[in-house]
């Protein structure tokens, strides 16, 4: 994903959560939604500058939802997964491995811990449609903090390279999902997202020479996965009712 692709997905999604929260009248929701996620994390930088399916890698989320209007959803998440690359796994346009990686033969592995708060719109009314099938496709961006523990090792073009080490830093999460109703409570969920690192160290490369590394491109991170989640649905009590309690005997 290229910074003009990531900024023009993030301004649409701001743009139509925007124009539901403020012009649009917002109808009050009264569910949410706890679940668990199975799927694979992905790294893009300096060893790995295209998204490689072959660097997916398992990792789990968890998460909270709430639902503050019919298009409008908060969720809370918290998601851990292992990341690798390798130069000798980038292709050049022969199918080779490029002159840079070649020279380089550097490669990283490690794991990644995210917390993440997620703004969902969702071009459906979700929990209060009368069809039969429940379902609405959605985008969504935010902020998160991650924690990147990765280690990183170079026989030769960056010399006896060796360096180890974690990395606390910012991202900011944009994708897209779907989202299915099985039943009354339960959910299955399809997520495809990119995370733009604000960093260029989580494969610790971003100070090496500008001959061998791309100083100007920080890095991403990818979750893409499955999920299952039960929803939650609360009743309110009618003013009424609050007011004269002796109704509700």
């Amino acid at each position: 994903m290229t910074n003009s692709t990531f900024q023009k997905t993030l301004l649409a999604c701001f743009v139509q959560a925007g124009s539901v929260l403020f012009i649009a009248p917002a109808q009050a929701q009264n569910t949410s939604e706890v679940g668990v996620g199975l799927g694979a994390t992905n790294y893009r930088g300096e060893l790995s500058p295209r998204y490689q399916f072959q660097n997916n890698r398992p990792a789990l989320t968890a998460f909270y939802r709430k639902d503050v209007s019919v298009p409008i959803t908060l969720r809370g998440g918290l998601t851990a997964g292992l990341l690798r690359a390798d130069d000798g796994n980038v292709s050049g346009v022969n199918g080779a491995v490029p002159p840079l990686q070649a020279y380089r033969q550097a490669n990283t592995k490690g794991w990644l811990a995210e917390a993440s708060a997620i703004v969902e719109y969702n071009f459906l009314d979700f929990h209060r449609r009368t069809d039969k099938v429940h379902f609405t496709p959605y985008l969504f961006g935010g902020l998160a903090i991650f924690y990147a523990n990765t280690k990183t090792v170079s026989n030769a073009g960056l010399g006896e390279l060796n360096r180890q080490g974690g990395v606390i830093g910012f991202a900011i999460p944009v994708g897209v999902g779907a989202k299915l109703a099985l039943s009354e409570h339960w959910n299955l969920g399809l997520e495809i997202g990119a995370r733009k690192a604000l960093t260029d160290q989580l494969d610790h490369l971003g100070d090496q020479s500008p001959l061998l590394v791309n100083p100007h491109d920080q890095d991403w991170y990818y979750y893409n996965g499955l999920s299952l989640s039960y929803t939650f649905y609360k009743i309110h009590c009618p003013d009424s009712y609050k007011k004269n309690k002796e109704l509700l005997k």
